[in-house]
């Protein structure tokens, strides 16, 4: 025969081989297909807490930085104060001081701009570089004598 033993919060479950002997009685709930599975649940459940397990959270709560990320995002939505979350300062810093720690998950809005400007500075150069080309064989047209039209033929003596 099983035994339960409740310890703080846990609660304890010993069975022995006779339990596991007979098939289980337990019932499963089967969902309805047509039914959305996030529809439901959002961020935030109808009780009032936190869905840790949102896609929407795109896995920062399960992350290196995971029980930052939980205690600061925990403190902005319990908050009562008048500017919602100004007492949670202190966890937000330690969310942010945890993800500096790991700059290839959590990268700096700065680090994304500054990764991003060479491709766009390259791009403007090779547009540069074209546009002196184009001004270039301008300037030869515009230089020719201007009864007679440039062609690459045309050598003037």
């Amino acid at each position: 025969m099983s035994s339960v033993r409740e310890e703080g919060k846990d609660r304890i479950i010993f069975v022995t081989k006779e339990d596991h002997a007979t098939p289980s009685s337990a019932e499963l709930v089967e969902e309805d297909p047509n039914n959305d599975p996030y529809e439901e649940r959002g961020l935030i459940l109808p009780s009032g807490e936190i869905n840790w397990n949102c896609p929407c959270l795109g896995g920062m709560a399960s992350g290196p930085c995971g029980t930052e990320f939980k205690d600061a995002f925990s403190c902005f939505h319990y908050s009562k104060e008048e500017v919602k979350g100004s007492e949670c300062l202190e966890q937000f810093r330690a969310m942010q001081e945890c993800m500096q720690r790991y700059p290839e998950l959590y990268p700096q809005e700065d680090e994304k701009v500054q990764q991003e400007q060479p491709s766009k500075t390259d791009q403007t150069s090779q547009d540069s570089a074209s546009a002196g080309a184009n001004s270039t064989s301008a300037t030869k047209q515009d230089s020719t004598d201007s009864t007679q039209p440039y062609t690459e033929g045309s050598v003037e003596s």
